[in-house]
């Protein structure tokens, strides 16, 4: 199993709720083995490989996140996952016009209209002017780039006979649609939304038996670790 941890944890948070507890100390061989026993096409497949790529919280903007993040690795690297493969983050300056959430999310521009009118240098309104922002922007790079690298390599060294990918990140459907042509993927949706469109495809692609499927509530309460994992103690509120 290749799982995008940063894709998972949102996935999870809008799942299961942002405050509420019980499913942030996901056991991922857990959920992997639970996936693969409700397939009637992957009758005896037992997870072999779980690689979980993620990138660090930055620790002098977010201490708490950081010190529950590391806890969550330590515990993920007792047993339960095979490899853990780090990416960054990169933190910039940048500008945009002012917008609301629109319909679908999709950004609707705010421009000026009373209450907060823009006046030209004469004194005069201009109506429908945008209003442009700077802001800081914090960006994780790399884990996409990491579970198709993982991916791939396992895929065409034969390491593994399946596959399956936790993700609704879009950026990797070149990788899972070459990899259908050497295993069957099951392409798990960890959020509320719908499955990326360039994410889907047939059963029977490439060598088939491939699925799809989208985590639940239960899916993340059901599959929890114990309180304590190798040294590792679940963090408060989790």
């Amino acid at each position: 199993m290749y799982i995008d941890g940063f894709n998972l944890y949102f996935g999870g948070r809008s799942v299961c709720g942002r405050s509420t507890p019980g499913w942030r100390w996901l056991d991922l061989r857990a959920l992997s083995t639970s996936l693969i026993q409700r397939r009637n096409n992957w009758a005896g497949g037992v997870p072999h490989r779980i690689v979980y790529c993620t990138a660090l919280i930055d620790g002098s903007t977010n201490r708490s996140g950081r010190l529950d993040q590391d806890t969550y690795l330590r515990a993920l690297q007792s047993g339960i996952v095979d490899h853990v493969e780090l990416g960054y983050y990169v933190s910039r300056v940048k500008k945009a016009p002012l917008a609301t959430e629109g319909p679908g999310g999709r950004p609707e521009l705010t421009t000026s209209a009373w209450p907060v009118m823009v006046q030209d240098r004469a004194g005069g309104s201009v109506p429908d002017a945008r209003f442009m922002v700077s802001y800081a922007y914090r960006e994780e790079k790399g884990t996409d780039v990491n579970v198709a690298a993982h991916l791939l390599t396992d895929v065409l060294t034969n390491e593994v006979d399946a596959a399956i990918v936790v993700s609704n990140d879009s950026d990797l459907a070149l990788p899972v649609t070459a990899a259908r042509s050497h295993v069957p993927v099951g392409v798990v949706n960890p959020s509320r939304n719908t499955t990326a469109g360039a994410l889907r495809g047939k059963p029977s692609d490439g060598v088939g038996r491939h699925w799809w499927y989208q985590l639940t509530d239960q899916d993340y309460r059901s599959n929890q670790m114990s309180n304590q994992v190798g040294g590792a103690n679940r963090p408060t509120g989790w």
